[in-house]
């Protein structure tokens, strides 16, 4: 039975209240970069959908992503990206006229794979009926300068942007009153984003106007009260010509916060304090209302994690002159998310990387191709390469440097496969000189035993300080995991065959010797197979590999020995 809850008019007017507040946010924002970003958020929190981006045009006609809500590692991946006029044009000339809104199927939109409009891409299972949303789904709600209204009641203006939607929460393509209610939003969005340009227009009217009135010594003053005796630290910084994004002036807490005197802090642009890691976030932030969480740098060399917030101090007559920046730590934040990710990628019991974590590792280290070359291929590199730089000049799929990417593992990934050091491997039985990258499958014997006799507390004992001398037998750089029960897995790179049988040998001394636990001493063997890494296989065979070497290694030893090492 149908409730009340769930009847039309009730959804109806729910959406009507989320619809007023959300766009009553919009009229709030104080910039135009929260305007923005308000926008986005609102068809997160509004409208039911999972996903919203806002497309903003720019002077020169193209449009570019200023803001994205519902998915932080599609919004690292695009906001601030740029899309061709012509490419958008052909989008909205597409697929399906909903009022004023477009829809593309996934049965068309597959042609605009390639085009240069930035977008993520979703996943997920084919519909199972007619109107359910499928993953490759595209709509989208073009925004209009205020205008005349035309018969839908839209405005007829300028394009001013486009709002992309994805994902309905319901899983389902809108009906007549979800495409009214979009079209309704995208329209007071329009009039919202106006307001905000307007406003800024009028805000350096008057800065002008003040300015040429000598009327701006008390606002200076209580500005200049603000910043300096803030609790976070503020900064102000120049804008445009050779000395962009120079310090100006600092307050003190944001001295004391990078450890750095006032006077050292306005020989430097943050772009010389931030993290070399952080560099292409700093530059994705917009100076109008910009966000961005980095690192800056301390005078000890340490780093510290902050929220940088910018807005634009405007001079009416020759554009933004000045950057200014509030400065948060969040330091203590950010410690207690890397110890989450370190907790989701290390083992419990041995603080070792645990299997996901030396999968990675290891996966990194390997590509798709393998090395071998079929026979009489060595006459034909020079050519097959021509060819390759041919291909590759101006094709969507490589960046700038040639680097291919793979999009379709999720949001935000790619694998690179062009200019990749390839891991090889030593042939045949022989030490032949080939350094490449061991991997050394470690089961413990007699461990099981040791469980039995003394209990799971006295077997983790045995497990944490095997893992320790592991730990201490291998060079900075190498890698111990463990992948679970009493099986370790070393990775060491740079290796030869008897690199590798030498180092097998020194960590099963190692791991041999008693070890005390309350009291009792207890002794594990170990067997060790010994694998080697090249591209062309995946990450799981280079284990499954080591591990059958492994167990013809523990099958060769006698079992009373095998304790012993």
């Amino acid at each position: 039975m149908e409730t009340d809850t769930d009847s039309e008019p009730y959804v109806r007017l729910r959406t009507l209240r989320q619809l007023h507040q959300v766009m009553a946010d919009m009229n709030t924002a104080r910039s135009l970069a929260d305007t923005l970003q308000t926008v986005a958020d609102g068809i997160v929190n509004g409208l039911g959908y999972e996903l919203s981006c806002v497309n903003l045009v720019r002077p020169d006609g193209d449009l570019v992503v200023a803001a994205l809500a519902g998915n932080s590692a599609a919004e690292a991946l695009i906001t601030g990206r740029v899309g061709s006029r012509d490419s958008w044009e052909r989008r909205l000339g597409m697929g399906e006229a909903w009022g004023d809104l477009r829809f593309i199927p996934h049965t068309e939109g597959w042609v605009l794979d390639d085009d240069d409009v930035p977008q993520w891409f979703t996943d997920g299972p084919a519909p199972r009926f007619e109107d359910e949303w499928h993953p490759a789904d595209r709509l989208f709600a073009p925004m209009y300068t205020p205008g005349a209204s035309g018969t839908s009641g839209t405005s007829c203006g300028e394009l001013l942007g486009v709002i992309s939607v994805d994902r309905p929460r319901n899983g389902r393509r809108p009906g007549a009153w979800g495409r009214e209610a979009l079209q309704m939003y995208a329209f007071q969005a329009a009039i919202a984003i106006a307001n905000a340009r307007l406003r800024a227009n009028m805000q350096r009217a008057l800065v002008r106007l003040e300015r040429e009135q000598q009327a701006l010594r008390a606002s200076e003053e209580s500005f200049r009260q603000a910043f300096e005796y803030a609790p976070s630290g503020m900064a102000i910084a120049e804008m445009g010509g050779e000395e962009q994004g120079r310090i100006l002036r600092t307050n003190d807490a944001l001295c004391r916060l990078l450890g750095r005197r006032a006077s050292a802090m306005r020989r430097y642009a943050f772009a010389d304090l931030v993290h070399p890691e952080d560099i292409g976030t700093l530059l994705r932030t917009s100076a109008e209302g910009g966000r961005a969480e980095l690192r800056l740098g301390r005078r000890d060399g340490t780093y510290v994690w902050v929220s940088l917030r910018n807005s634009v101090v405007a001079d009416a007559a020759d554009g933004p002159r000045f950057l200014l920046t509030h400065v948060e730590d969040i330091e203590e934040r950010k410690r207690r998310e890397l110890q989450l990710a370190h907790r989701a990628s290390h083992d419990s019991l041995t603080g070792l990387p645990n299997s996901a974590e030396l999968r990675s590792r290891l996966s990194a280290r390997l590509c798709r191709r393998s090395q071998s070359l079929p026979a009489g291929a060595a006459d034909s590199m020079d050519a097959a390469f021509e060819r390759y730089d041919q291909f590759i000049e101006g094709h969507p799929a490589f960046d700038a440097n040639g680097h291919g990417y793979a999009f379709g593992a999720g949001p935000g990934t790619y694998d690179t496969f062009d200019h990749h050091v390839h891991v090889v491997a030593p042939e045949g039985e022989h030490d032949d000189g080939t350094k490449g990258l061991a991997v050394l499958f470690c089961d413990l014997d007699g461990f099981k035993s040791i469980n039995d006799r003394f209990g799971h507390n006295a077997g983790d004992a045995v497990l944490i300080e095997v893992a320790r001398r592991l730990g201490g037998a291998v060079r900075d750089g190498d890698t111990v995991a463990r992948l679970g029960g009493d099986e370790f897995v070393v990775l060491a790179d740079g290796l030869g065959r008897a690199d590798a049988q030498d180092l097998a040998v020194r960590l099963r001394n190692e791991i041999i010797q008693p070890i005390r636990v309350d009291g009792r001493a207890m002794r594990v063997g170990a067997s060790f197979g010994i694998g080697w890494a090249h591209c062309g296989m995946t990450a799981d065979e280079v284990l499954k590999s080591a591990d059958e070497r492994m167990y013809i290694e523990k099958r060769s030893r006698p079992r009373q020995h095998r304790r012993a090492g």
